[in-house]
């Protein structure tokens, strides 16, 4: 399905990102992965995906800092000669209670959540609109849509990254490229992995499939959006939450 395609995945090392990483190289495509700090784990990755035969680099930077990220767009062009597909999966959660929760705990989330994904898009655009295409997916969270508590702070980072979604979907359709989101429930990661058994039966009582998803259930989604075949699709914010929503 992504044969010949060139994709930036932020956050790419690890969880949903390494799942989506690998899902588009098993597919055809190359892949460009930025990551913030765990060397062990890009160099690791990165060896994985080399067996599927298509090109993988690395490249630490930090999603916050526009400079950096213009580095990242610039390198990825110069190794790929082009850039299909963005996914902007970088972030990171900092859950307290409203009360408890300082400035730098909000600004923090909001800045790498939500500030970054505006930084890549930002700096990926020009290149996408002279290529007359491109693919952009945001991974946003069921927390953007519905708010949780102890979470205001991420929470408010995805609701922005929707918002976000539909602003540019607008603004940059007719040049061909399409920007949707992708909102995960709850999915079996590092993130999910330090809730008590209790919340977590709490959680999979309000789940309709009644399990948790896992990475490679929105890494599909992810693909899918990335393909041609998902050409007539944008601004659109799409639950990959096992029916929590209904």
């Amino acid at each position: 399905m992504l044969t010949g395609k060139s994709a930036i995945i932020t956050g790419g090392v690890r969880g949903i990102g390494k799942a989506i990483a690998e899902t588009f190289a098993s597919q055809g495509a190359d892949v460009f992965l930025c990551y913030k700090s765990n060397d062990e784990a890009a160099l690791a990755t990165k060896a994985e995906l080399l067996k599927y035969g298509t090109r993988v680099e690395v490249m630490k930077a930090d999603v916050q800092d526009f400079q950096q990220v213009a580095l990242v767009v610039a390198a990825a062009v110069q190794a790929f000669g082009k850039i299909d597909i963005l996914v902007n999966n970088a972030g990171i959660t900092k859950d307290k209670l409203l009360m408890r929760m300082s400035l730098e705990d909000f600004t923090e989330v909001v800045d790498i959540n939500l500030i970054g994904s505006f930084n890549f898009i930002r700096q990926i655009a020009p290149h996408m609109i002279k290529q007359k295409q491109g693919r952009i997916i945001n991974i946003s969270s069921i927390a953007g849509v519905k708010g949780n508590p102890g979470q205001a702070n991420y929470s408010a980072s995805k609701a922005g990254i929707n918002g976000l979604t539909l602003s540019v979907a607008k603004e940059i359709g007719r040049r061909g490229i399409t920007v949707n989101a992708i909102a995960p429930g709850y999915i079996e990661t590092d993130m999910t992995g330090v809730l008590t058994e209790d919340y977590k039966q709490k959680l999979l009582d309000a789940i309709s499939l009644g399990r948790f998803g896992t990475p490679e259930d929105v890494a599909k989604v992810a693909a899918f959006l990335a393909s041609d075949d998902a050409a007539y699709i944008t601004g659109q914010i799409i639950g990959v939450d096992g029916g929590m929503m209904i």
